[in-house]
């Protein structure tokens, strides 16, 4: 049953943080290797630092008086409740966009870019750019309810945020946007809604048709293949174990605040521009926010499950195919992927593409303000 979009309050149990502190007391610590710093994963000196603060100094109860001052719904679509944010903007006529978190994120990591797209005057714009923002959380992710079949893949993904752009918030058209698995959904749901879609703005590419019928690769295109390989060989070990035993990692994940931390943290400290201080970009009380939302929903595992999902029903474009709605792609400095704007044409009809000067795979928090000038331009011949 599809149920019309209904308000939603962030209001996590007591019992549920009461539980949270006692599991903390209770770390069994390991050892490290002497001088390691992260060499090994993350770095023991700073993961005590950031639960004791978990423990005893974070005020999650000030976090969620600071959430729900964002406008929160959550609305059933193909069984799922749908958690998601939607700020209108003032302006009557503004174009409206969506907005997609990657992982290990979630919707927070938007709240900075959410002002800036709905009021841009307020904040050094123009008013025209104005826009009406909806940032869903993935399924499986923090507020939205986790998914209990297989098959939660990209495609999948898409196919929900149209119904919920077009059936649940009568949006008939408008602009998407979204990095990491985001990106991934965003694309999907510009090839398979051309007509409700009016642009994109991506921070990673979907992977284009290669092969035979395709131009050659270019030497860019080639030394980038290589360089994604050479960084799964060091950095990919998550992937691979989300892709293929996600079930025997949720254990440790979601019965232990340090597993959950550590597992987490690493990855904000290494794929963002922080030049190996992640505190440079996240204050403790920031990751500790994204944190509390992965405990307290119990959702580590099921977002973990996405990996697993996409390999068991893979989709990729074919040699010629490309998604046709205009597209804007920017890449970040410190962000994962780098590939060339030729790789990029070969799955998109790029319109724009920016190299950012700074910034990371949490865009959207790291550089707000420039990410957010980024889509006010691209989307103002658009709209």
């Amino acid at each position: 049953m599809e149920e019309r979009a209904q308000p939603f309050r962030v209001a996590l149990p007591e019992e549920t943080l009461v539980d949270l502190k006692e599991r903390i007391a209770r770390t069994r610590w390991p050892d490290e290797i002497p001088g390691a710093g992260w060499d090994y994963g993350t770095n023991l000196a700073f993961l005590r630092e950031l639960l004791a603060r978990w423990r005893s100094g974070f005020d999650w109860r000030g976090r969620e008086e600071e959430l729900n001052r964002l406008p929160h719904f959550r609305a059933t679509i193909d069984g799922l409740a749908i958690h998601f944010v939607h700020a209108r903007s003032k302006q009557p006529d503004a174009l409206p966009i969506l907005l997609t978190h990657g992982w290990p994120s979630t919707f927070y990591e938007m709240s900075r870019l959410i002002p800036l797209l709905a009021d841009p005057a307020a904040h050094g714009g123009r008013a025209e750019d104005a826009f009406h923002v909806v940032v869903p959380s993935l399924p499986g992710f923090g507020f939205s309810s986790i998914p209990v079949r297989r098959g939660m893949t990209k495609t999948r993904i898409a196919a929900l945020w149209a119904r919920l752009m077009t059936e649940v918030l009568g949006y008939p058209r408008f602009a998407a946007r979204g990095g990491d698995i985001g990106s991934g959904v965003t694309a999907w749901l510009a090839f398979d809604y051309p007509e409700r879609v009016a642009g994109i703005h991506v921070s990673d590419v979907i992977r284009p048709g290669i092969g035979p019928g395709s131009a050659p690769l270019s030497e860019a295109e080639r030394r980038f293949l290589e360089e994604e390989q050479a960084w799964m060989r060091t950095e990919g070990a998550y992937d691979h174990i989300q892709a293929t035993k996600p079930q025997t990692l949720a254990y440790g994940l979601f019965d232990s605040p340090a597993g959950l931390a550590a597992w987490i943290v690493e990855k904000f400290r290494s794929w963002s521009d922080c030049g190996g201080d992640v505190l440079r970009r996240f204050p403790l009380d920031d990751l500790l926010t994204h944190l509390t939302i992965y405990w307290a929903t119990g959702t580590i595992h099921s977002a973990n499950r996405l990996y697993f999902d996409r390999d068991r029903e893979p989709r990729g474009l074919a040699p010629g195919e490309r998604v046709e709605v205009p597209c804007a792609v920017t890449i970040f400095p410190a962000d994962i992927d780098h590939p060339p704007r030729e790789w990029g044409e070969r799955s998109y009809r790029v319109e724009r593409w920016t190299e950012m000067p700074r910034g990371g795979h949490f865009a959207a928090w790291e550089e707000p303000e420039m990410l957010a000038e980024d889509i006010r331009e691209f989307f103002r011949p658009l709209r």
